[in-house]
């Protein structure tokens, strides 16, 4: 018997997440610059504006956790990964040299927490 698929794919639930994720930055009061920015050396799912920084920001979903928590997800190969897209898009973007964070915003049910330099 094969599995039924499911009609929504983890794209689509990501997406609607990392909506969630930037419109509470909004209403922080962060400048959002890009979602999904990628480049060959990898992908950032937002990166905003906020206190004279760039913030390049993960975002993270889990419906529980039982696999460990989602900001466990973002490891030393993910963290490296978003570093190189990081320079990548402010080589791209900027000529001088600006403050930069790295944020995680992990979403665990229902419940968001912003971990600011996370990495």
């Amino acid at each position: 018997m094969q599995k039924q698929k499911n009609p929504i794919n983890k794209r689509t639930i990501g997406s609607q997440y990392e909506k969630l994720a930037t419109d509470y930055l909004k209403n922080k009061g962060y400048e959002i610059l890009c979602n999904n920015y990628r480049c060959k050396l990898g992908e950032i799912d937002i990166i905003a504006r906020f206190e004279e920084a760039i913030i390049f920001i993960e975002v993270k979903y889990r419906t529980n956790s039982l696999y460990g928590y989602p900001r466990e997800a973002v490891h030393y190969k993910k963290q490296r990964r978003i570093l190189l897209a990081a320079k990548w898009y402010l080589r791209e973007h900027y000529n001088y040299e600006l403050n930069c964070r790295f944020d995680v915003i992990e979403i665990l049910d229902d419940a968001m927490t912003h971990i600011e330099a996370a990495f």
